[in-house]
């Protein structure tokens, strides 16, 4: 690793090679590494006579660093294996030394060794390099793997290590804090490509998502905080002894001889940075160098600020959904209860909601209710009844006073929005339900033979007309008995009038709670999967029985 100077995928990008590159040159190593056949090209490109050079390790003839023996036994690896592996990497030959870039292919039968073509390369970043730079970032809105493209275009083509550091508050709190004189910045690294190394290998030292501290005095902190490159020739004590605790880490960075941090800056706002690295066998940077570089951050930061927005937004909206689903229900000992919920299209959470309170003696109520619309509108309409609704279970309202309350509740909401409800009180003790319902589809019980009855409770006005009146019906629950409470999208659909939406239910119902041996769970889960229509709507089913 110590003198190579660029390798692993090509990825389209030029590698350092401006149009002024010479013709190929072509030998063959045996499976030892050594030098099998020699070409007129070969000699050309590096000096060597074929005498001088056949038989000889080739690291002995052509490399410039003991690092690359290490990759020269990679190579060798790959092509035995059947596979293709490429590189730039210093080497010796006529005139002195330089960049060359190798593709090195397993030859026919394996274990034979390698054919290696190489050709000298050029350190001059080509005109076009910036356009298929931008071409190949930013295609995601995935933040990790924004920061790997962006690592990935840089290494090999421009540098021979990189790494992508984003600061931490940005990243876990969205908060931007301007950057004090000395005091350092905590940064988290999003991604590190190192030349001629797996990324296994790479990430092993340099962690993907590790957050760590540039020093006050660090390059890459005095390039955020300064907003303009910094050049250097060595990393700072303290980042070189993090590196060096990792094992193989001090090998790993060792050979690296010229350096540059360059600020993320994007609509205004310093993001982080990116460090480059440059072997011993490669130029350092120069004034071009830093252009470029500057060039790509520019373009860098905002496909990464782009990533970092969505990634909080996304973020917040899994929050709100979680925190929108309800709660892991306390059921009194003497009753079962099961639900299932199955929001429409991609939506985690809709209109729908469904809620079980434990009250005093043993009884329960349970709610059903649905928002009209779908995401997150109708989900804010729900949690806001949802909330409430629980409240008033929990305070022992009968059912009709409680639809009164919420009746009155979404009328003051704002643009006065339309759910409908049913709520149920059981008491085992008694075996008896008391429902009332506002505009919803009628409960239907489900008796311990199978027959199954459409409960008769008055229909009752959507939740937010505030003028509601909502009757309650009393009903025995015989042993055996479930009780079934649903939302429209289980019954209804453009092809599937009420009516017939619920003689379907009904069929299913019987048919998953007479199964020998079904659980009320398993039963739960058959009628949904049974009625699921195309996806038009939320579909949410409660059953609940008294344990006998």
């Amino acid at each position: 690793m110590e003198s190579q100077i660029a390798g692993d995928g090509t990825h389209g990008l030029p590698r350092r090679r401006g149009p002024d590159l010479t013709g190929l040159a072509t030998f063959t190593l045996d499976s030892q590494g050594r030098v099998a056949s020699w070409s007129a090209t070969a000699t050309r490109l590096f000096g060597h006579a074929t005498h001088a050079v056949v038989g000889h390790d080739v690291c002995d003839v052509l490399m410039t660093g003991p690092g690359q023996r290490q990759l020269v036994h990679e190579a060798l690896a790959e092509a035995a294996a059947g596979r293709t592996w490429t590189a730039t990497l210093a080497m010796a030959f006529a005139g002195g030394g330089g960049p060359v870039a190798i593709r090195c292919e397993p030859l026919a039968g394996p274990g034979t060794g390698a054919l290696v073509i190489a050709q000298s390369a050029s350190t001059h970043i080509g005109p076009s390099w910036l356009g298929e730079a931008a071409d190949r970032i930013g295609t995601t809105l995935d933040l990790t793997r924004t920061a790997r493209e962006v690592a990935d275009v840089a290494v090999p083509a421009f540098a021979d290590a990189a790494a992508i550091f984003v600061s931490e508050r940005l990243l876990a709190a969205d908060e931007f804090a301007a950057h004090q004189p000395g005091h350092g910045a905590v940064v988290r690294r999003l991604a590190a490509r190192l030349a001629g190394q797996a990324v296994a290998v790479t990430e092993s030292v340099l962690r993907p998502g590790e957050v760590i501290v540039f020093g006050g005095d660090s390059p890459s902190f005095r390039a955020m905080e300064t907003t303009s490159p910094v050049q250097f020739d060595h990393l700072d004590d303290e980042t070189a002894e993090r590196i060096a605790r990792r094992p193989g880490g001090r090998r790993l960075t060792s050979g690296y001889a010229s350096f540059l941090a360059v600020p993320l800056v994007a609509r205004g706002v310093v993001l982080g940075c990116m460090t480059f690295g440059r072997g011993a066998g490669s130029p350092a940077f120069g004034p071009d160098d830093i252009a470029a570089a500057g060039e790509l951050a520019s373009r860098a930061a905002v496909s990464i600020d782009n990533a970092r927005l969505y990634d909080r937004e996304r973020r917040i909206a899994s929050a709100l959904q979680l925190g929108l689903l309800p709660s892991e229900p306390r059921v009194p000992a003497r009753m079962e209860v099961v639900q299932r919920y199955l929001p429409v299209g991609a939506n985690v959470i809709g209109g729908d909601w469904h809620d079980i309170v434990a009250l005093s003696g043993g009884k329960a109520a349970l709610i059903v209710g649905d928002a009209m619309g779908h995401g997150p509108e109708a989900a804010a309409v729900m949690v806001q009844l949802r909330t409430a609704a629980h409240i008033m279970a929990e305070l022992e309202l009968p059912p009709g006073e409680m639809l009164r309350k919420l009746d009155r509740m979404a009328a003051g909401m704002p643009a006065a929005p339309f759910a409908t409800c049913v709520a149920a009180v059981i008491d085992p003790s008694g075996s008896s339900c008391v429902i009332a319902k506002a505009g919803h589809p009628p409960p239907v019980l489900i008796l311990a033979d199978g027959a199954t009855q459409v409960i008769d409770v008055p229909a009752g006005l959507p939740l937010g007309l505030g003028t509601g009146s909502f009757e309650v019906t009393q009903i025995d629950l015989p042993p055996g008995a479930t009780l079934a409470l649903y939302t429209d999208g289980l019954v209804e659909s453009r092809t599937r009038p009420l009516d017939g939406g619920l003689a379907a239910l009904r069929d299913a119902l019987r048919s998953a709670l007479t199964r020998p041996g079904g659980t009320l769970d398993g039963s739960c889960e058959m009628v949904t999967q049974t009625l699921r229509q195309r996806g038009e709507d939320d579909i949410t089913l409660l059953l609940a029985r008294v344990r006998q």
